[in-house]
């Protein structure tokens, strides 16, 4: 089982060296993402999360080469500022400034003409208007529902120029044809409202023609906590029965969603656009002289839900990288601890050498793995495909984890580990063979290595580096006090009983892994999401409400159960 989880290891480092795709041209998409995510973590006040998103953002940048030295010269500028900001106003300000910084870069590298492209963005919107305004002088609400339909397919379509130029005057327009939308939706649809909502929503796409900087900005803070709050508060007078007061909290929530909507989208298209359509038909039914008030309440309780599971995107701690370093390199210690023991007990201490030897090339050797495999990673070719990698590669190593868990179970005991040793040493000796006693010793690391490997770059994405390092640090320090007791009580501590303990810690941090990983190809709509109502996020455990995730940990659950039954059978 080791030798073929060390093989499988080595087989994906290069499979996934060889598979990551190649793009040609320079894509700042990724830098906006990790901008959007400090910001988000700022308001939240999720100082940890937020710097992680700045070191993501400054590791990707240092990548990065213009000619337009000025331009580039101010993002740094504005980075530094960002990075050494004391206060939370003091870093929103900041951030939102070196957004603009770095689209102005964008802009300089590839020019274009805003007063051409307002023009043409009224151009297309023109008839679109027309047709609408067509609907509604016939006053045929089934054509109107439809000309708006047709209209916001048209919209998105357009709608790049606006929100590129100004943030504002597209949170205003999308806030409009929200309000439309539930005035269209309503019982007893006011062609007369309609008309004069349509009037304001036209006048502020002419505005923005024109180069008019007109919106009324939605000042505040906002953040996925605010939206869960508006929810709260709308399910709360659903439950009293107070409809009106409901309805005016989602049109609440529908004004202050263009100041936070990108948060959503760059995570969860999918919820993105539900929020986006389901939204006004909500408040227009909550409105309605016969309310759903069950469906109702279920369709914003999995809302608040996949938004929570947004909130929630777990980061691994300090104890779960000191964990995966302290399993591997304990087994690691152990094996060579049994080498020495062996050496010294057959006379032959003189070899002792060889299997340190061993065990430095072995660490030498993952060290270099590591370099490679961080390289992979933070490549700037897979950005765009960094979290589908970060869930794929997560349950890579959830898999690997089980089948070390496995195996460990099978050690657990005094004979079977026993026989384990005599069978590993025994070969080595009788060839008496400096060379196979250092092979082993080098693959008792390696092997150990590669794994930990594996099971790193499933974590270390979602982890704050100095945590990452911290861990580490904090393992080798545990790893080497328990070396000197070992080496010193060499032969009077039961092994096998350590081997008990990882196996358990080992299924745990598993089951962690998988319900991250999974939940991350979620986000991506790689994975469906099926919410189960009731139950909580509690990231700390990897544990999200849907039966994806739980169906995953739930097999994780089986496979130990069946290892206990079939090593009890054996007995």
């Amino acid at each position: 089982m080791k030798h073929f989880l060390t093989r499988c290891s080595l087989i994906i480092c290069i499979i996934m060296s060889l598979a990551v795709p190649v793009q040609a041209a320079q894509s700042y998409s990724h830098l906006y993402i990790a901008i959007s995510d400090a910001l988000m973590n700022t308001k939240q006040d999720n100082e940890a999360e937020a710097k992680q998103a700045l070191e993501q953002f400054a590791t990707d940048w240092a990548k990065v080469t213009s000619e337009q030295k000025e331009a580039k010269a101010k993002v740094d500028e504005i980075l530094l500022q960002a990075t050494e900001a004391t206060s939370k106003n003091e870093r929103l300000e900041a951030l939102s400034a070196l957004s603009n910084a770095l689209r102005n870069l964008e802009k300089l590298e590839n020019p274009v003409d805003e007063a051409a492209q307002r023009v043409e963005f009224g151009q297309k919107m023109k008839p679109i208007i027309a047709e609408f305004e067509k609907a509604l002088a016939n006053g045929d609400i089934q054509a109107i529902d439809e000309a708006y339909k047709d209209f916001n397919i048209k919209w998105n379509k357009s709608e790049r120029p606006v929100r590129e130029q100004s943030i504002a005057m597209y949170g205003q327009i999308e806030t409009q044809m929200a309000f439309l939308r539930i005035s269209i939706s309503a019982e007893e649809p006011d062609i007369n409202l309609m008309q004069s909502q349509f009037a304001d929503l036209k006048q502020t796409i002419n505005d923005f023609v024109a180069g008019k900087e007109t919106a009324e900005v939605v000042e505040g803070e906002f953040s996925l906590a605010t939206l869960i709050a508006y929810i709260d508060e709308a399910n709360d007078f659903i439950e009293a029965g107070d409809f009106k007061a409901a309805s005016e909290k989602i049109r609440e929530f529908i004004t202050v969603w263009p100041s936070i909507e990108i948060e959503i989208s760059t995570r969860n298209g999918s919820l993105y656009t539900k929020i986006e359509s389901d939204m006004p038909i909500i408040a227009s039914d909550l409105l309605k002289s016969s309310v759903d008030k069950e469906a109702i309440t279920k369709k914003l309780e999995n809302f608040r839900t996949e938004i929570e599971l947004i909130q929630g995107d777990s980061d691994y701690t300090i104890w779960d990288a000191a964990l995966i370093l302290l399993r591997e390199g304990l087994e690691a210690l152990l094996i060579i601890l049994a080498l020495v023991s062996f050496l010294d007990k057959s006379g032959q201490k003189k070899m002792r050498k060889w299997i340190y030897v061993g065990a430095f090339v072995g660490i030498l050797l993952s060290a270099v793995a590591a370099i490679l495999m961080s390289t992979i990673l933070n490549s700037a070719t897979i950005d765009t495909n960094r979290e589908l990698m970060e869930g794929y590669v997560g349950l890579l190593a959830a898999a690997m984890m089980i089948g070390v868990g496995i195996w460990l179970h099978s050690k657990s005991s005094v004979a079977s580990w026993n026989r384990y040793i005599s069978k590993q040493i025994g070969s080595a000796i009788s060839s008496g063979s400096v060379f196979a006693m250092a092979t082993i010793s080098f693959l008792s690391v390696f092997r150990e290595g590669a794994e930990t490997l594996v099971f790193y770059a499933g974590i270390a994405p979602k982890m704050e580096t100095s945590q990452f390092v911290l861990g580490i640090v904090v393992a080798l320090l545990i790893l080497a006090i328990f070396a000197l007791v070992l080496f010193k009580a060499s032969g009077k501590i039961p092994i096998h009983k350590f081997f008990a303990v990882a196996t358990v810690l080992i299924y745990v941090l598993a089951f962690k892994i998988i319900g991250v990983s999974l939940h991350t190809l979620q986000l991506r709509d790689t994975v469906s999401t099926t919410i189960v109502d009731g139950l909580p996020v509690v990231s700390i455990i990897g544990f999200y409400p849907t039966i994806e995730t739980m169906l995953g940990q739930a097999i994780l659950l089986l496979l130990v159960v069946a290892t206990i039954i079939f090593k009890k059978n054996q007995k």
